[in-house]
């Protein structure tokens, strides 16, 4: 499967916001917040502030990531394409564009925490989810991870 990234288009936040809400959906720990339409808006407002690489295959966009400077706001994949590397050509490109990446991970995200944690990324800080929209416990993650203790 050949897997191209590139800048997201506003033509991409159909599909790109489908992908986010679908993942809030299919996780029985994650709150549904927000309408697919509201989530698709969203997409379409970091897209529009250039945040946003796509994956594409010949399926069409299959997952996405959100750079904030040097915060990752969002990597999320269709379902199929999950654990067939993609998000790690993702991840890998993000790393090359900045020496320094920080994300935060819902602790319920197993499955994300131990990507990020094979990537390199160190715990930094725990919450009680007080701070995010869903309300759920979190975990702030740092890359690189070497020299977090030497002040």
């Amino acid at each position: 499967m050949s897997v191209t990234l590139r800048t997201a288009r506003s033509t991409d936040a159909g599909t790109v916001g489908t992908i986010l809400h679908r993942f809030a959906r299919e996780n029985d720990w994650m709150p549904e917040l927000h309408s697919c339409a509201e989530t698709i808006a969203f997409c379409g407002r970091m897209i529009d502030q250039d945040w946003v690489t796509v994956a594409e295959t010949e399926a069409g966009v299959v997952g996405f990531l959100a750079l904030n400077g040097t915060e990752i706001h969002s990597l999320y994949l269709a379902e199929p394409m999950r654990g067939q590397g993609i998000g790690q050509k993702l991840l890998d490109q993000a790393k090359s564009q900045q020496d320094r990446l920080s994300l935060f991970a819902f602790q319920a995200n197993g499955p994300a925490r131990k990507f990020y944690e094979r990537n390199g990324f160190a715990e930094v800080a725990r919450s009680d989810g007080a701070d995010n929209d869903e309300n759920l416990p979190d975990i702030k993650y740092v890359w690189p991870s070497k020299g977090l203790n030497n002040g």
